[in-house]
């Protein structure tokens, strides 16, 4: 009964916003997208109290962040989990170059810790090319919201014959520690916590 009370309202809404109905003198908004109906009994799964995050986005918000294809992930675990008084989803998977582990907020989904280590002998099959330290600082920043350039402590590394650059940064309430080929603009190794 819910779920079709439900999806009348949605298409009522979606009438309304078709019709265009509107105060006079404003135009008329597309509509919101609905939600995603409830998973129904048969699946065995519950929708997730509003403003909660599904499993399945925790498990796509890793898997983006770790820029890894969900085809190559295996060995995938997602489980409920709290962290400093946060409800968190729990996620590790394995990849062929690497192991990748991930606590998301429940409410929200933001990434509140990430720890993975990609395999040195994958960094030229995963592709990419040369950065500077400029380029690696901005690719820190498009995975670490809340730090600025400014933020970030960063040196070059040539130990076993190939340039890395290794660094830190805080911003947004995270410490996050990172190691990225020069070559290839893969980062490799990468480790993000709350800060206390």
């Amino acid at each position: 009964m819910k779920n079709l009370t439900a999806a009348l309202a949605a298409a009522v809404l979606a009438a309304c916003a078709l019709t265009a109905c509107a105060s006079p003198g404003r135009t008329a908004r597309a509509p919101a997208p609905a939600a995603p109906p409830a998973p129904s009994a048969q699946n065995g799964q519950e929708a997730p109290p509003s403003g909660e995050i599904s499993r399945d986005e925790a498990l796509a918000i890793a898997l983006a962040n770790a820029s890894v294809p969900e085809a190559d992930a295996y060995n995938v675990k997602v489980e409920r989990d709290g962290d400093n008084g946060i409800p968190l989803w729990d996620i590790e998977f394995e990849t062929e170059y690497g192991d990748y582990d991930f606590e998301v907020a429940l409410s929200g989904g933001r990434i509140v810790g990430a720890d993975y280590e990609v395999d040195d002998e994958w960094l030229d099959r995963l592709g990419g090319s040369p950065v500077t330290a400029d380029e690696a600082k901005a690719i820190l920043q498009s995975k670490a919201p809340g730090v600025e350039a400014g933020d970030i402590a960063l040196r070059e590394e040539h130990s076993d014959g190939r340039l890395r650059y290794e660094g830190e940064a805080c911003g947004g309430g995270m410490k996050y520690e990172f190691e990225m080929d020069a070559a290839t603009g893969v980062i490799y190794d990468w480790n993000a916590d709350l800060r206390e």
